[in-house]
């Protein structure tokens, strides 16, 4: 029913005129078809964006010179401060204060900011077993925003959600999925739709989901699970629940799209990518090109260590790291020992463009459910469009593992990544290759306390030695799709155990973990912050591989509730 050629020879105007009308980009339309850059039919929010500044905008050179002076030992805190009155007010008094004799700019914030308090520390009852102090937790990290105060860079939200814990104060996107999978073990079924329809809330106020509920965050989005939790939420509810979030899944595929259509191929417009053969991929991106909020200072550093680079540009590179969930990671850099060679604005990312066929196969079925059949006909054809392009592009035949591709370049990145098994996670893989990735996993990655992030030991806190919840289920998840049941099993109950050597040791849960060497059974290093305790994703990704293999982990029988009794 629907055809397109992808060098524009025989270019069927139907499907084009079904896309538009949905309001979405055409992916596989020829460059040289003349056609609107940004589809009419889905309006996008920017007002929203543009009247939510954040601190570094709204308060220029105070804020430029009071992250300059480190007056806290994490750039976040300032970032997150509350102006006590309007931020202009603010900045002309230290304008015409800062050269005064005897000006002293800590108390001077203090005066006129008020700073994020610490969370509620949570003592675990003696002799509570990890599953009990984890229940125990989702109420600690539940919090209400519904509204905030004057010049607040938190961002309103209609319903309660569960935060990820230390300096991580607001609700993060792609953590809450797994999150929102320990809640739904807890049967918290309505922190589920909380969330869901929190996520929901954000796509239609500003157009795509934030990387989190801050105004600093509005710039750039995250791993794309809201079709992962729609999916979730349907298996409660049922089917309609594709329909009744089918608007947003589409707002959210067009923000990913936006700028597809007419894209000549070899060129990349924000988020997308048209290669030589027309294939459509996305990268990971932010709209700003200046230093982060909340590591403003960290940023400045590094791009002054860029050799012959323009700073705007490794900026933006930053960002988009950070947008990618894995900041920071050797996967992003030239140098794996050198932050400043981050390139992520030309990475083609595997886990990116398998996030992106799942949302497409969700639109699909919500198409269906709603109905809709020539609808549903549409975004399975650009699923497996995207199937194809990924083990097209993203395949390293020599070495048989999936990896990101530079598309500057033109060539596969090395070495392998814990990313390698999202096609396997969405089903994107062929049998043959499904093995061939296990087995390099297997080989490669497999540790004794779970899923190493990278095979490099740079300092970055996404790569050796650190695992993180997240990339142990996707793992086992998608091994367990395809039959590798031995190896699901061998990852989720190593770090099952991992986590359990952790909490008998501390009594608590944490963002990552070291997975191989003397540090086993400890919480993970690097990065730009110290460990943070909590932990939202730890949580939920606990309570979910002790429902599947408790029973086979030593370590669960010290829990109170074993697979087996429940």
């Amino acid at each position: 029913m629907f055809s397109a050629s992808l060098h524009g020879i025989k270019t069927s105007l139907q499907p084009l005129a079904l896309a538009l009308s949905l309001g979405i980009p055409f992916p596989t339309l020829a460059a040289a078809t003349p056609s609107p850059e940004q589809p009419p039919a889905i309006a996008q929010p920017a007002s929203a964006i543009a009247a939510a500044q954040p601190p570094d905008v709204l308060l220029g050179p105070l804020f430029n010179d009071v992250q300059r002076a480190k007056l806290f030992p994490d750039q976040k805190t300032f970032a997150d401060a509350v102006p006590n009155q309007d931020p202009a007010v603010i900045l002309a008094a230290y304008t015409r204060q800062k050269s005064s004799p005897g000006f002293d700019l800590q108390r001077f914030v203090e005066r006129h900011f008020t700073l994020p308090q610490e969370g509620e520390a949570y003592i675990p009852p003696a002799g509570q077993t990890l599953r009990q102090h984890i229940d125990g937790l989702w109420r600690v990290l539940t919090r209400t925003t519904r509204q905030v105060k004057a010049y607040d860079s938190l961002l309103p939200l209609p319903h309660s959600y569960v935060v990820p814990g230390g300096r991580f104060r607001e609700i993060y996107y792609w953590d809450s999925y797994f999150t929102m999978l320990g809640l739904a073990e807890s049967d918290n079924w309505e922190l589920v739709q909380n969330m869901t329809d929190n996520f929901a809330y954000e796509i239609d106020r500003y157009g795509h989901i934030p990387n989190g509920n801050r105004t600093y965050y509005l710039s750039r989005s995250q791993p794309p699970f809201f079709s992962f939790m729609v999916e979730l939420l349907a298996q409660h509810q049922g089917e309609k629940t594709y329909a009744r979030y089918l608007p947003q899944l589409k707002k959210e595929y067009h923000y990913w799209m936006r700028g597809s259509v007419g894209l000549p191929t070899g060129q990349a417009s924000d988020r997308v990518l048209r290669l030589d053969d027309g294939s459509v991929l996305n990268r990971y991106w932010d709209e700003r090109n200046t230093p982060r909020t909340e590591s403003y200072l960290e940023d400045i550093t590094t791009a002054a260590q860029a050799s012959g680079r323009p700073t705007a540009e490794v900026y933006r590179d930053l960002r988009a790291g950070a947008a990618s969930g894995w900041d920071f990671s050797s996967r992003w850099l030239r140098d794996p020992h050198d932050l400043s060679t981050i390139h992520t604005t030309d990475i083609i990312p595997v886990d990116l463009n398998s996030l992106l066929f799942h949302l497409e196969l969700t639109l699909a079925r919500g198409a269906k459910a709603a109905g809709n059949q020539t609808e549903a006909a549409y975004f399975l054809r650009v699923a497996d469009e995207r199937k194809q392009a990924v083990n097209r592009y993203l395949w390293n035949q020599q070495d048989g593992y999936y990896s990101d591709y530079d598309w500057r370049r033109k060539a596969i990145t090395q070495p392998i990544t814990a990313a390698a098994v999202f096609p396997l996670y969405v089903g994107i893989a062929p049998r043959d290759r499904a093995a061939a990735s296990g087995e390099a996993v297997r080989r490669q990655l497999l540790k004794e306390g779970g899923l190493t992030t990278t095979t490099l030991n740079t300092g970055q806190q996404w790569d050796a030695p650190n695992g993180w919840a997240p990339l142990q289920w996707v793992a086992v998840e998608g091994f367990n799709r395809y039959g590798q049941e031995a190896l699901a099993q061998a990852i989720g109950t190593r770090f099952l155990d991992n986590v359990q050597k952790l909490y008998d040791a501390k009594h608590k849960l944490v963002e990552k973990y070291v997975v191989e060497g003397t540090g086993f059974g400890s919480g993970g290093g690097g990065g730009e912050y110290a460990l943070q305790d909590g932990f939202g994703w730890t949580n939920g990704v606990t309570l979910k591989l002790m429902a599947r293999y408790c029973t086979a982990v030593p370590a669960c029988q010290r829990d109170a509730e074993p697979a087996a009794a429940r």
